[in-house]
């Protein structure tokens, strides 16, 4: 697979072995060979922030508009270190991209790497645009926190907007509302949260008004307390287990432990598991383990789940302060509507093309 990227304004990655090398491994497509597409560098060096000049206007509006046959041109961005390939597919309401190709897409020793492909489709009904993923495994999941803030930044770049924007998405977990800010982030109504069992859908038997809360789960002989939570995708969150009640995250071995809740038969169409240590009443550390992508440094619908789980189980405030591994994300659970608003970043980290 040969492929092309170009650097752009603000590019960080936080892999120490990038500043050390940062053209070869500027991005995870390892091919012993430069690179053809780096622009606007110039004759400077390259600094330790990796920061390049930008064109003034938007920066590869003509690149994302190339039609070459079988090449597929992409923006990779990433929200707290949640990176996904963003294609532009306004043009056709089939993903550019199938589940197997989106597979080795994202691998990254032999693809772009990312933790997901995420499409721009035209928007159905009322709404804007129509937002699909593919994860790394192939799955579909029905929406992804961090991916609809890379994507609202998206369509301002394929629209040549400026300023603040607030766009209309729909997604397969319903419609999402993602606003731009003036600061650059992106804010987004995330809806209602669900906590009805069978509508996460979770068998564990409910155990207040129809939800789970602070319920007991057996994963593999340690029996653990979980809030189940959906934001239109199903989350298994723990703040400790019936032995530890106050977990520390970063002793979690999730690569161990988070497949076991992800296939768990308690949840028929797997889960996402959020394992949160609490800090304060308006700050909590998560580490999470995504349905169909594993170990990941951040999860926007994850800390959603993870603070209506904290409210509900009296741990902290409506109004919170999430730390993740990539980051923090701002979080409030609001009384008046019942929605959930999530605010954070998304960056660009390159534009690329690669024959599918």
């Amino acid at each position: 697979m040969a492929a092309s990227i170009s650097l752009t304004q603000s590019f960080r990655l936080r892999d120490p072995l990038v500043a050390a090398h940062p053209f070869r491994l500027a991005s995870p497509f390892r091919f012993g060979r430069s690179f053809p597409l780096f622009r606007n560098l110039g004759s400077r060096s390259p600094s330790a922030s990796m920061s390049v000049q930008a064109p003034k206007k938007s920066p590869d509006v003509e690149f994302l508009d190339r039609r070459e046959s079988g090449i597929l041109h992409f923006v990779k961005y990433q929200g707290l270190g949640n990176d996904f390939i963003l294609v532009d597919n306004r043009n056709s309401s089939e993903p550019k991209v199938t589940p197997e190709q989106a597979v080795k897409l994202c691998d990254r020793n032999i693809g772009v790497g990312a933790d997901g492909v995420i499409f721009v489709l035209p928007g159905v009904s009322d709404t804007d645009y129509t937002m699909r993923i593919f994860n790394s495994d192939g799955s579909e999941p029905e929406m992804c926190g961090n991916g609809i803030r890379c994507l609202a930044r998206f369509i301002t770049e394929l629209e040549n907007l400026h300023g603040m924007q607030s766009f209309r998405i729909h997604t397969g977990a319903g419609l999402i509302v993602p606003e731009i800010q003036s600061d650059g982030k992106v804010k987004v109504d995330m809806g209602q949260p669900i906590l009805h069992a069978p509508d996460i859908p979770t068998t564990i038997p409910a155990n207040k008004d129809g939800s789970v809360i602070k319920a007991e789960l057996v994963v593999d002989g340690i029996s653990w307390n979980v809030t189940c939570v959906s934001m239109g995708n199903p989350h298994c969150v723990t703040f400790g287990s019936k032995k530890c009640e106050a977990l520390h995250v970063d002793d979690i071995k999730l690569e161990d432990i988070g497949p076991k809740f992800e296939h768990h038969e308690m949840f028929p169409s797997r889960t996402n598991t959020e394992f949160v240590q609490v800090i304060s009443r308006s700050h909590l550390k998560m580490r999470v383990w995504e349905r169909g992508a594993g170990a990941t440094l951040a999860c926007g619908t994850g800390a959603c789940a993870v603070v209506v789980a904290a409210v509900l189980e009296g741990h902290t405030e409506r109004h919170c302060i999430v730390e993740l591994p990539g980051g923090p994300l701002e979080i409030e659970w609001r009384e008046e509507d019942n929605h959930v608003y999530m605010t954070g970043p998304a960056e660009v980290v390159f534009y690329g093309y690669v024959p599918l």
